[in-house]
């Protein structure tokens, strides 16, 4: 024989009419003071790209992270940064890095899939840093620049085991299947090179 189940109380059924007339503008938002989670790079400044520019990933868990890949914006910072939030774009880089300052924006965690290098083995399985300026203008490749950038790399290696040498720091055009030039020949790849070693 079947248990009869107890009726709903009045007080129940009140409560629950209340609950349902709260307007939801009155229900508890997000926790005062709630933050974007931090940069992987605790000098970094987070500038999220858009969600429609890059693949949210697990790595190292789902790729393994082995190389740097530099690249050089072919614009000014603030038109990267523009770029990487239009969702129109279809393009993104972890990190970009200022030219008259060193200041370093992150735009993607390390943890996903940036789309910078044109290849997408190369792309899941690398860290991209966009550098602004031109390839024809070495002007833009400042002493803060090369400095702030450098400490980057080695922070990026030191995070996800990479050697600190020219096989895993590799510039844009060095990626199979692109057409790109950049960093292009006023690129001081010997002084960067060191400076990463020095950080």
């Amino acid at each position: 024989m079947e248990r009869a189940r107890p009726l709903t109380d009045r007080r129940t059924l009140l409560k629950g009419a209340a609950l349902a007339a709260v307007p939801y503008a009155l229900l508890p938002g997000p926790q005062a003071g709630a933050q974007v989670p931090a940069p992987d790079q605790p000098t970094a400044e987070w500038q999220r790209a858009n969600t429609a520019n890059f693949t949210a990933a697990r790595r190292p868990l789902d790729h393994r992270v082995d190389l740097v890949v530099v690249h050089v914006t072919q614009t000014d910072y603030l038109g990267t940064l523009s770029v990487f939030r239009n969702p129109k774009k279809k393009v993104s880089a972890h990190y970009v890095v200022r030219s008259a300052d060193g200041h370093v924006a992150q735009c993607v965690r390390e943890s996903d899939i940036a789309w910078h290098a044109g290849n997408w083995d190369y792309n899941t399985r690398s860290i991209g840093i966009e550098h602004e300026g031109w390839v024809d203008r070495p002007a833009y490749f400042t002493d803060a620049l090369y400095e702030r950038s450098a400490a980057l790399t080695a922070a990026i290696c030191a995070r996800h085991g990479i050697p600190r040498d020219r096989r895993h720091i590799i510039g844009h055009h060095e990626v199979p299947g692109t057409d790109h030039t950049d960093p292009g020949p006023h690129w001081d790849w010997k002084r960067y090179l060191r400076l990463v070693a020095a950080a």
